[in-house]
């Protein structure tokens, strides 16, 4: 049996109930982004929902560009979101489609609601509209121009689409009910005046129509049989509703709300990661920290990680966070499953071993993986001189410390046990260099005598090992529910230099990713290189924020 995308829900069975009773005989979706900013986490729950449900009832999505307001709009961002959605894996139906394909139907379809007499054009301003729209106490109050006759709103609204009128100057509005509980049923602008070119239809248009009447029409137009949205869409249903009941168009899908993906130490709304980058805090919408899909890619998240996250994340009606870890869980499971084992040096500190004879060196053979034998073996060099972690050496340790110290014994991995005998400093007192000995007898990491020791560090060689830059990327954010710039984690990122890897794995880490063991995942970032292969920190072998998180 095929594994599904999606998991039972709500969603699902109402599908189910859909295909069995004979509404449907098949199921096509559709996934809606408008091309003003690149996909972000959030976006990911509901193109896994979405395609997801196509794939798994062997039916159709189709993806559709919402560019209705093009002053914001690029083909830079439409391009993004394609390249996204390839890579995370996902087949659209058919070709792109954009909601000014049906610019001309909706304009039609705009017609037919005045001859109706169910739109009319209203020349209030912007802000009387508003303020006769009411509130949620207060009921709305009829425009003025709500009753003109109808020859004189298609008039106007055909001098609208010909430009003889300003921008703002009138709207073209829905004629339903302004004492209506639900707000968006007071009248609701489907057309307003904005000369703007647009990247599809350059400067054909200076009408453009708003949201709520393009997108339940262009659904419509395209047989899209259930229409899944996010819940802050659920009051908007009556309107989606509303319009196809009145035109003559005989499909009609059905939207269905659910929660959308909100995420610990994350922010979604693309304001406010556009400010992060027009303010210099972030490399672009692909850096690394950035909860965006291509920030992700770069940062070497695998896409069938960001699934899985997406799949675990459950889809109701009810609102929740998802706790950032269960993304860095989901990138651990599948990364611990596929990447090679390789050994790299983060904070480079020499180490000479003084009783190993000048000029030798030898192959030390080491495990690929060491839970997988398929993975194969591989040769290191090892010599007189190594290079380990600064932080597997502390001056005069106490006996929880497992690792260097002067006079005890510890195990390099694959290769001999070795032991610290003194420590060579600068002259501010910073160890540079340690001075040590080992025991020949022990290669391959045991003692023939059968003596034991606690710690385990790794190492490569100095005269061998590749110079790297190595990116250590952290939470972009230092509290759970971030409400701004102020809550950036200042300690986000930090860049190392000067860090060491073992040989042939620079030339041979084209898409690769590799755990550095001890020190956690890592995927080489071409995006930047200068002088240097750089190395990103894909995620660390361990949740350090779990904690963090649970008080909060």
């Amino acid at each position: 049996m095929t594994e599904k995308n999606v998991s039972e829900n709500f969603i699902t069975q109402i599908i189910d109930a859909d295909l069995a009773s004979g509404k449907h005989t098949h199921v096509h979706t559709r996934f809606p982004p408008e091309p003003n900013g690149f996909l972000h986490v959030g976006h990911v729950k509901s193109i896994c929902l979405n395609f997801g449900i196509a794939e798994d009832y062997q039916g159709l999505c189709n993806l559709r560009f919402d560019d209705t307001n093009p002053d914001k709009e690029s083909v830079e961002y439409a391009q993004a979101i394609q390249s996204d959605i390839k890579w995370l894996g996902f087949k659209w139906h058919d070709k792109v489609r954009y909601s000014s394909d049906y610019f001309d139907k909706l304009y039609n379809y705009a017609i037919e609601l005045i001859e109706k007499g169910l739109a009319y054009v209203d020349e209030q301003s912007p802000e009387e509209i508003r303020e006769n729209r009411g509130n949620f106490t207060t009921p709305g109050i009829n425009s003025p121009y709500r009753d003109r006759p109808v020859a004189e709103s298609l008039d106007l609204f055909a001098r609208m689409k010909a430009g003889e009128f300003d921008d703002g100057s009138m709207v073209l509005r829905a004629k339903i009910d302004m004492q209506s509980g639900n707000i968006n049923m007071r009248d609701p602008i489907l057309y307003r005046i904005k000369r703007a070119h647009h990247i599809r239809t350059g400067d054909k248009w200076c009408i453009y129509s708003m949201y709520d009447f393009t997108h339940c029409i262009s659904d419509a137009l395209e047989g899209i049989t259930h229409s899944i949205c996010t819940l802050e869409f659920e009051d908007h249903r009556p309107l989606y509703d509303w319009v196809l009941d009145n035109i003559s168009l005989e499909c009609h899908p059905q939207q269905i709300e659910f929660n959308r993906l909100n995420q610990s130490f994350t922010m979604m709304s693309k304001r406010k990661l556009n400010e992060l980058v027009e303010k210099g805090k972030v490399d672009g919408w692909d850096d690394p920290r950035m909860p965006t899909v291509s920030g992700m890619r770069r940062r070497g998240y695998m896409p069938e990680s960001i699934r899985h996250y997406a799949q675990r994340s459950t889809v109701t009606k009810k609102p929740s966070t998802v706790p950032m870890s269960l993304l860095e869980d989901a990138v651990r499971q599948d990364l611990n499953k596929v990447a090679p084992r390789i050994m790299g040096v983060i904070k480079p500190l020499k180490v000479v071993i003084e009783n190993y004879p000048e000029g030798q060196s030898e192959m030390i053979t080491a495990k690929n993986h060491p839970m997988d034998e398929s993975f194969g073996t591989r040769e290191l060099p090892f010599g007189r001189e190594l290079y380990i972690e600064a932080d597997d050496y502390k001056e005069n340790a106490n006996r929880k410390f497992f690792r260097f110290t002067e006079g005890r014994e510890v195990r390099l991995r694959y290769a001999y046990y070795l032991t610290c005998q003194r420590a060579i400093k600068d002259e501010d007192g910073n160890v540079i260099e340690l001075i040590c000995t080992y025991d020949p007898e022990t290669k391959g990491g045991s003692s023939p005598d059968g003596r034991k020791v606690k710690g385990t560090i790794h190492w490569v060689s100095a005269e061998f090992a590749d110079d790297i830059e190595v990116r250590l990327y952290d939470r972009l954010f230092n509290k759970p529910a971030p409400k701004g710039l102020g809550d950036l984690n200042t300690n986000s990122l930090e860049i190392i230099e000067n860090a060491k890897i073992e040989p042939n794995i620079v030339s041979n880490s084209e898409g690769v990713r590799y755990q550095f063991e001890r020190m956690g995942y890592f995927y080489r970032d071409t995006t930047h290189e200068n002088n240097k292969p750089v190395f990103n920190r894909i995620v660390t072998l361990r949740d350090s924020w779990a904690k963090l998180e649970q008080q909060n």
